[in-house]
């Protein structure tokens, strides 16, 4: 795999007009499991091709399970300056229906490895509505987490996708999904103790204290350009989207003959500035109406001035010096809402 993920990084070696990077994300899958021999030939390949910025955020997501004390030293070695760990839930019998291999125990004591190493901005997962969770047990893994101090948690809740481990139980009656009028209470419960301890919510998910924002994500919803590489992997050139194939012996064998191994779509300006509106409207910052409003004038659409306006009368938004930024209970719907004004 990793083979193949160096010759891409060569095939790909144009895609990126800026040449020097702010941020590397390893993620996708369990990169907590390359080797530092593995991690040192990607990250030698990468400053071949690229200046990497010295201040740049390079982060590794890693299941707790595989924070030794041996692998924090390698990930710090690399270069390696920010963790992404998946915790999900301190609920043992959680993790186990959740077909996770570590405990409780194991989050906590790999947290406060990584900081007493100084490996210090961490970023944890945690997710809500898991299926027979109670609003107290909610709180519970919310508290855990802050009591962890660390600046940055991501907190979301399950989505039960088709075709997965968790659709299968779902459709054979094995796992029930949390109706929305609960998963939404858990929502605004995780919301208000992470505030009540200082995160700020910069974008529905994700929330940060002293301004620890995650640079990749911010990247995102920013629309600057970047590239994935490996199985999965999705690329943004600011004009067009690529996916590559995500079976991992196709996109092997596809990049050693010389085959195509990704899909690629031009971006229409409709779609651009959908995408615009769906990821902004997210972040604490909003959108632009100024920048909106003209888009919708260039591309001679109407402007949905009338949502917009429903949207302040029921509080689920407020304009700040030109932007429109969604309120609390606006975030709760902020899909909806925003495919309530995408140009058609």
């Amino acid at each position: 795999m990793v083979e193949a993920m160096l010759q891409e990084i060569d095939l790909q070696k144009e895609y990126l007009r800026k040449r020097e990077i702010d941020t590397i994300y390893l993620g996708g899958g369990t990169p907590s499991l390359l080797s530092e021999n593995q991690l040192n030939r990607l990250f030698e390949k990468i400053n071949e091709i690229y200046q990497v910025n010295k201040q740049a955020e390079i982060t590794l997501e890693a299941n707790p399970e595989d924070l030794s004390k041996d692998y924090i030293e390698v990930l710090q070695r690399i270069g390696i300056n920010r963790l992404s760990v998946g915790i999900q839930t301190f609920k043992d019998e959680s993790l186990r229906h959740l077909h996770r291999n570590h405990s409780s125990l194991d989050s906590k004591n790999a947290i406060k490895r990584a900081q007493d190493l100084g490996l210090n901005n961490i970023s944890i997962d945690i997710i809500y509505g898991i299926s027979g969770h109670s609003l107290q047990e909610t709180a519970h893994d919310i508290q855990q987490a802050i009591s962890l101090d660390v600046d940055h948690i991501s907190a979301y809740s399950l989505t039960i996708e088709p075709r997965t481990v968790f659709g299968k139980q779902k459709q054979k009656g094995l796992l029930l999904e949390t109706p929305d009028n609960l998963m939404a209470a858990h929502f605004e419960l995780s919301h208000k103790m992470l505030k009540l301890a200082g995160y700020e919510a910069y974008e529905v998910s994700n929330f940060a204290k002293n301004k620890h924002y995650s640079k990749h994500n911010s990247s995102y919803w920013n629309q600057e350009e970047y590239l994935g590489i490996g199985p999965s992997a999705h690329s943004y050139s600011g004009h067009s989207r690529q996916w590559n194939i995500a079976n991992n012996k196709t996109y092997i064998s596809r990049i050693e003959q010389g085959e195509k191994y990704f899909e690629l779509e031009q971006l229409s300006p409709e779609n651009k500035i959908n995408e615009y509106i769906m990821t902004r409207l997210r972040t604490m910052w909003g959108i632009d109406l100024y920048y909106v409003k003209k888009a919708f004038q260039d591309l001679h659409q109407h402007f949905p001035q009338k949502e917009i306006d429903e949207w302040k009368e029921k509080n689920w938004a407020q304009e700040e010096n030109g932007f429109l930024i969604l309120t609390d209970s606006g975030k709760l719907i902020a899909d909806k809402l925003s495919s309530d004004i995408f140009l058609i």
